[in-house]
């Protein structure tokens, strides 16, 4: 059984809400937090959403309703220079997220080091990227994978992305930082990759999407996918 299921009865799932197109998207994030609250370990909510809302209330809303989860995510991939990022990252805050997530690219000075900082200071969680799921991933950020692993490090990360598409990847970061940060691992399902591999490579959380959020029963899919970590 994979680690973190057994002691905590939740799986080590984070549900990516990208609602489709078209739908009311309050109602549509309520349906799959209602549905799935007591069994995932949190939820990622990114700029799609964010852009569907007619009100930031709402973006309260939907937050508000995953209390109780361990990790709600804010994921803008944050690229800039600290300040921004900061005052970004605050109003952020504001809504319930409790952890955001930045590139690691730009580096520490005058970007991740006042980030760094300023999630410290609000008991938040940093989670930079380090590789992504995509296959464009290995043509410029994979080649400086070991550069990029060194930022996050440095900047105190409680957590990296790196891709269940290639869990080699996420089996190389786990032998280099061992139990020093959270891997987090998108590319579950529709990018290819099967529940349960980046676990089984040494991730700690699997990002899931449109797998679980665009099926007709949230909860009995990921039901079905908690088999495969027995």
């Amino acid at each position: 059984m994979v680690k973190g299921f057994a002691g905590s009865g939740r799986l080590p799932i984070i549900v990516a809400l990208d609602p489709p197109i078209g739908v009311d998207p309050v109602k549509w994030c309520f349906r799959i937090i209602d549905d799935t609250l007591d069994i995932v370990s949190g939820y990622k909510i990114g700029l799609p959403l964010i852009l569907d809302l007619d009100r930031k209330r709402d973006l309260e809303k939907i937050v508000g309703k995953m209390k109780g989860v361990w990790l709600r995510i804010a994921d803008l991939k944050l690229a800039d220079i600290g300040d921004i990022m900061v005052s970004i990252i605050r109003r952020l805050h504001g809504f319930g997220f409790n952890a955001f997530i930045v590139h690691g690219f730009i580096g520490y000075n005058g970007a991740l080091d006042r980030v760094s900082d300023y999630v410290d200071s609000i008991d938040a969680k940093l989670i930079t990227v380090v590789s992504m799921s995509h296959s464009g991933s290995s043509e410029i950020i994979d080649h400086v994978l070991d550069r990029l692993l060194e930022v996050a490090l440095r900047a105190g990360s409680w957590g990296i992305v790196a891709p269940a598409t290639r869990p080699e990847i996420i089996r190389g970061i786990r032998s280099r930082v061992g139990d020093r940060v959270k891997i987090l691992s998108p590319g579950i399902g529709v990018q290819g990759a099967r529940p349960s591999t980046a676990i089984k490579a040494g991730a700690d959380y699997e990002i899931i999407g449109r797998l679980v959020t665009r099926s007709e029963d949230p909860r009995k899919t990921l039901l079905e996918i908690r088999d495969l970590y027995r």
